[in-house]
Parts: structure tokens; sequence; C-alpha cells
């Protein structure tokens, strides 16, 4: 049986990307995800990988696109204010077909904002993570082990779909330690790249890696193609985890490090008499929508809890076609909610059945 390790969120994924066959990693220092690149800086020399601290979060998220193109398999990681920065890079990553692993470990924002645990660039990940029509896979962990497992998922799916991934994270998860498995080296499954642009001796046709179409015509192509394959991707990628759904009056809504303290809650509801589920999403983008509906129909009532102002609250509410009223609870600005606030929130839904 494999032993159990003491890691750190930042540097389990970072070992969980070596392992998963990541050999380049071009990132850039921000605060709470920092120990990510220097954990890279020691492991890319000893596996023979290539390790570069750009000179910007666009030069980095550049250097992957050029990585990538070359058919290997690249990763950066940053924290919220970075992954703005990285945005332009990301839009020319999907426009070009390109697969690689972002990672985002987000503080409070907007703005600098500060440097505590955040889950406010929800929408920037699952809505606009780039200019133009487009999707990205967004996985969100909520613990140290999935931060080591997910990452797997991430290359081995942006691979198969030709489509970046980001792992969503928070600097809760970042910075906690707890005792994890380690997956094997080589764990993960690697899809045939023959549209890399790699060399080619003269084997087959040039390979040319490109995300501008001057002709409307040609780019509506494109990009209804592009959507074809995110069809898919939602009929079958979806994930999410269930915690006492079956009989619960009041299903809770939550991912990530919230969902942690949210389960917590549950289980105090419980002990007061009060029957509260959880449904974590564990795919933000998909959305696991029919897992949600499912849930909440055996509900009254359902409860999003955020470290945010509310931003999946709007996905909730078409996921379950605004067939139960949706409350929300939230913490911002690097604020963590309590089990026993979301516990509160739980008890006066089901006592007075108010939207909040």
């Amino acid at each position: 049986m494999a032993e159990r390790e003491l890691m750190k969120g930042n540097d389990a994924l970072a070992e969980g990307a070596v392992r998963a066959g990541c050999r380049h990693y071009f990132g850039y220092p921000i605060t709470p995800q920092t120990e990510i690149a220097a954990y890279m800086s020691r492991r890319m020399p000893q596996v023979g990988g290539t390790y570069l601290q750009a000179e910007s979060e666009l030069a980095a998220i550049n250097m992957v696109l050029g990585a990538s193109a070359a058919g290997v398999r690249a990763m950066t990681s940053s924290s919220s204010p970075g992954i703005s920065l990285k945005s332009e890079g990301i839009s020319y990553l999907a426009g070009s077909d390109l697969p690689c692993v972002i990672v985002n470990i987000q503080r409070g924002g907007p703005g600098l904002g500060g440097i505590q645990p955040s889950q406010s660039d929800y929408w920037l990940a699952t809505k606009s993570p780039g200019h133009g029509d487009l999707r990205i896979l967004v996985f969100a962990p909520s613990s140290v082990q999935e931060m080591a497992t997910l990452v797997f998922d991430a290359f081995d799916k942006s691979e198969e779909y030709r489509v970046p991934a980001m792992i969503l994270g928070d600097g809760l998860l970042g910075q906690m330690m707890e005792p994890i498995i380690l997956p094997p080296e080589g764990a993960g499954t690697t899809a045939k790249k023959d549209w890399a642009a790699c060399g080619h001796g003269n084997g087959r046709p040039h390979n040319v890696v490109n995300s501008l179409f001057l002709q409307p015509e040609v780019l509506e192509e494109k990009v209804l193609a592009r959507f074809e394959r995110y069809h898919r991707i939602e009929s079958a990628e979806t994930r999410a985890e269930e915690y006492m759904t079956d009989d619960a009056d009041v299903l809770v809504v939550a991912y990530g490090a919230t969902a942690r303290i949210a389960r917590s809650a549950v289980d105090s509801a419980r002990k007061s008499g009060t029957r509260a589920g959880l449904i974590r999403p564990i795919t933000l983008w998909p959305f696991p929508v029919r897992e949600i509906r499912e849930a909440a129909a055996r509900a009254a009532s359902v409860l999003t809890v955020e470290m945010s102002m509310g931003q999946m609250v709007d996905d909730v509410r078409l996921a379950i076609e605004h067939s139960r009223p949706v409350h929300f609870y939230g913490r911002t600005g690097g604020m963590v909610p309590t089990p026993p606030e979301i516990t509160a929130e739980i008890l006066r839904i089901a006592k007075e059945g108010a939207p909040r």
C-alpha cells in the first residue's frame, strides 16, 4: 500500500503535474501560489524538464502556447491578478485548439485586493477566461489530495479535446497541509498529437498552429466546430460529489474549500433535526447541471455557499430551472465562512423558507 505524505496543497499540485508528465513549466511569482513555481524550479531539472521564470505573466502564458504547439505537456500557474494578465494568451490557446493546464490559486479582489483565500474568479474561469467565443475546462479541487490528482484529469482531458484546462483552487487549499497518497508516475493518458508542429521529416504535411482567420466565413466555421466539441464535453465530462442528498430538505451547493466547510455545516444541521445535504461541483465547466437538477428535485430549498458575492448562484438557478428557491450565503474579500454561520443559514431557511 502506498505511503501517505504530508504535503502543502501547492506542492502536491506541482508534484502531481510532474507525475502526470508535465515537463515544461513557465511561471511568475505571486502570492498565494508562488510555492508551485518554487517547487517546479527544483523538480523540472530532476526529470529533464524545462523551468523558466518568465519576465511577466503575459510572457509565461505565451511560452506555454509555444510549448503546447510543439506537442508537449506544459503548465503555468498564477493567482487572480496574474490570471487576468494571461487572459489574452488563454484566448490564443483556445483559438489555436491547444491543450495546456493553467492553475489559479485565487486571492481576494478586485484589483490587487488581498492575499487571503477567495472564490471570486468563478466568472473569470467559467464565463470569460479570454476574449471571443470560447470555453475552457475548469476543475475545482476541495482537498490537497485532489490538488494532486485532478491535475492528471486536467492534462488528459485537455489533450483529449484540445481545450485548455484550469485548476481553480484558492489560497486556503494552496497553503494548507494534509496527508495524501501521490499518484504513480505516468498514471495519466496521452492523446495522439498528430496536429503538433514538432517537425515531420517530410513524412507528413506541414502542421500550422494558428488562431488568426481573416475571412469571417472561415472563422465562423472554426468557432462552430469548436462549439460542437464543447457540447460533447458538456454531455460526457460533468462531475459532482453528493453527500446526504437523498432525503435533504435543504440542498447546499458549494465547491472547493468552501464545500469542506459546508459539509461540516450539513452534519451540524442534521444533529439539530434539519435534513440538509450537499452537492459539490467538481467540474465548474462543464457545470454539472443534470446532477444538481436531480438532487434539487428532492429538496424544498437550495442554498449556494461561496467565498464570493454569489458568482455561482445564477448557474445553480439555471440548472434547476428556477423550480426551487435558491438562497445565497457568502463571505468575500478573503473572509472564510465558518460552519456555524452556514449551519445558522440552513436552519433559518428550513424554518422560514424565505429568500435571504
